[in-house]
């Protein structure tokens, strides 16, 4: 016995979005490879992109929100935004380092000069998909002519582009707080570690070397 109809499209459409999904994340990987030249600074963006999935299912328990189709479209959607505000970040940070900065003060600077670009795409993203995803409808040619909006809350069309809305601006927020704190200690703490095995000596430097010195 197989369920057909309505299910059986709606699993293959699910099917088609995780490798939708799948194939964007490694091409997403592949093209932060190839533009930071290493593969730390990829992982750490792909870890929030990860952790921001967190904040779609508080979104969703909040407002009590099915997980469907739509749900999906935009979580593939939020994985662009945050690697987009998260790449702004941390390739500035780079570039301070560049210029000589030391790491904890290219952070710092980095944070607070990135921190208005970063909050301005989360806010306008948010603000441009709450209309879309609460039903406002406002009547502008009314307000134009006779001062009536006939403003709207809530339509038919909310059932459909709500789950998608809510899990972008639930998704979305949470994954800003993680751009602004996770990623910079992130990277702090990748940075130390590849420092710190940087400096130690190779084996074949040991060589010859007293066993008192090595010691030391």
């Amino acid at each position: 016995m197989t369920y057909t109809g309505a299910n059986e499209e709606q699993d293959a459409s699910f099917s088609f979005l995780t490798r939708a999904l799948l194939i964007g994340v490694c091409l997403i990987f592949m093209i932060m490879v190839a533009q930071f030249n290493r593969v730390s600074v990829p992982f750490i963006i792909m870890v929030a992109v990860g952790f921001s999935m967190v904040g779609v299912m508080l979104g969703l328990l909040l407002t009590r929100t099915m997980f469907g189709l739509m749900t999906f479209i935009g979580i593939i959607s939020l994985a662009g935004i945050v690697v987009n505000n998260n790449i702004v970040l941390v390739d500035y940070i780079i570039k301070l380092r560049e210029r000589g900065y030391s790491k904890h003060d290219a952070i710092i600077q980095g944070g607070a000069t990135r921190l208005r670009p970063v909050l301005l795409t989360a806010l306008t993203t948010v603000l441009g998909l709450i209309p879309l995803t609460f039903g406002i409808n406002i009547d502008f040619i009314g307000l134009l002519t006779q001062f009536k909006p006939a403003f709207q809350f809530g339509s038919e069309n909310t059932q459909f582009w709500g789950p998608m809305g809510t899990s972008i601006i639930s998704g979305l927020i949470f994954a800003t707080f993680l751009t602004l704190i996770l990623v910079p200690v992130m990277y702090s703490l990748f940075d130390s570690v590849a420092t710190k095995l940087r400096s130690q000596p190779e084996p074949e430097d040991l060589i010859g070397v007293p066993s008192s010195h090595r010691s030391r």
